[in-house]
């Protein structure tokens, strides 16, 4: 549910976005993304009394580029959101390589999957490049094309991107998992 909650803002960004249309349409749409997240965050304050701390930097950086972006009337700052984003999830993902006992792909996977800890740190250091790229590709698509390719990159390129990187995960991770080797099968 949280997943589908941070994904909100960005969906509710696209859409106000193609409705409203022209030049224009990126001030709306931001609004509306700020309005979306604020939102969402006020829900789930409400309904768990916890905010994580990924939704919480997600926000801010949100309302402080959104803010600019409305304030000085100017899309570059929205623009640099999802690089922003990227790259700091890439630092976390890297600073987890060094601090504590395991890094932060195995710490959210290895409840479902085994792998040896060379295996989790490898794809680790994936998901930093992976990071790492997006938020690079962002910067490049935000200033080398229009406003209207930006969108369509950001909602649907990223994306498509990031399931093709999962799905490619999980046949790597697949290659190490002896779990599903132990449960009797059914002949």
């Amino acid at each position: 549910m949280n997943t589908l909650l941070e994904f909100l803002p960005i969906v509710v960004f696209f859409a106000v976005y193609k409705y409203v249309g022209g030049l224009e349409a990126v001030y709306p749409a931001t609004l509306a993304a700020i309005v979306t997240a604020l939102i969402t965050a006020a829900y789930t304050w409400w309904r768990t009394r916890h905010i994580a701390r990924r939704q919480l930097v997600m926000l801010g950086v949100l309302v402080v580029l959104g803010g600019l972006t409305l304030a000085l009337q100017d899309p570059r700052y929205i623009k640099l959101k999802p690089t922003i984003v990227s790259w700091l999830t890439a630092v976390i993902f890297l600073g987890s390589q060094y601090i504590g006992d395991k890094p932060l792909i195995e710490r959210a996977m290895s409840g479902s999957l085994s792998a040896p800890a060379f295996a989790w740190r490898r794809l680790n250091l994936a998901w930093v490049g992976f990071f790492t790229l997006i938020g690079g590709l962002n910067l490049y698509v935000a200033h080398a094309y229009s406003t209207d390719t930006w969108v369509d990159f950001k909602v649907f390129g990223v994306l498509g991107m990031t399931l093709a990187f999962s799905v490619l995960q999980a046949f790597y991770l697949m290659r190490y998992d002896d779990s599903a080797a132990d449960t009797p099968r059914d002949n």
